[in-house]
């Protein structure tokens, strides 16, 4: 039986964004954000070119989708509530996708956004919130007595552990034979773990 033609309207809009996102982020690793026009990637997709603005508005909002699919590979939505009783392990695995994928596209972004007044700003803004928000509801689920008291604890302990991996992730992409990426998320690890009141997970 023939699928439905909404649904397939709707396949044949996943599959044009998909193939879109690919090319751009391809071309945008290749040549460059700035560098790198809407007629490069209609070429490189197959998509005609005035099907990339329908889809994602301009070449910003591209670059967005973009950044947050491939951060998304590497840190998978939901990951930081699958291991409570282990912030270590935890801590260690998110590290190693971390290692594992590509996020050079985070810096990319972020260098567009300090370079002048660009409207990724608070799309930006938001991501880092929702990954805050992520980790502290994480950090509250941890059994007594790992809680801190507050919410405001609770925050600035997020902030701080999503600091310290995207630091150490930006370093070790600098400078991977300077920085022992493995035993520095190792630390965060226990750092964590002592901070939260928890015993060492071994």
């Amino acid at each position: 039986m023939a699928a439905p033609r909404g649904r397939r309207i709707d396949e044949i809009g996943e599959e044009s964004r998909r193939r879109i996102l690919d090319a751009a982020e391809e071309l945008f690793a290749e040549k460059g954000f700035e560098k790198t026009s809407f007629v490069d990637i209609a070429h490189r997709s197959g998509i005609s070119r005035g099907s990339i603005p329908w889809h994602f508005k301009n070449k910003d909002g591209l670059l967005m989708a973009v950044a947050e699919r491939a951060i998304a590979r590497g840190i998978p939505a939901g990951q930081l509530a699958a291991e409570v009783a282990s912030p270590r392990r935890l801590l260690d695995q998110v590290g190693q996708m971390m290692k594992e994928h590509d996020t050079t596209l985070l810096y990319m972004v972020l260098n567009e956004i300090l370079a002048g007044d660009s409207p990724l700003r608070e799309q930006y803004v938001e991501f880092f919130r929702r990954r805050r928000g992520g980790t502290a509801d994480w950090i509250q689920a941890c059994p007594a007595p790992a809680t801190p008291g507050t919410r405001a604890e609770v925050d600035v302990l997020a902030a701080v552990i999503n600091s310290a991996l995207l630091g150490l992730h930006l370093q070790w992409t600098l400078d991977p034979a300077g920085v022992d990426y493995d035993a520095a998320v190792e630390l965060l690890g226990r750092l964590t773990e002592k901070e939260l009141g928890l015993a060492p997970d071994r």
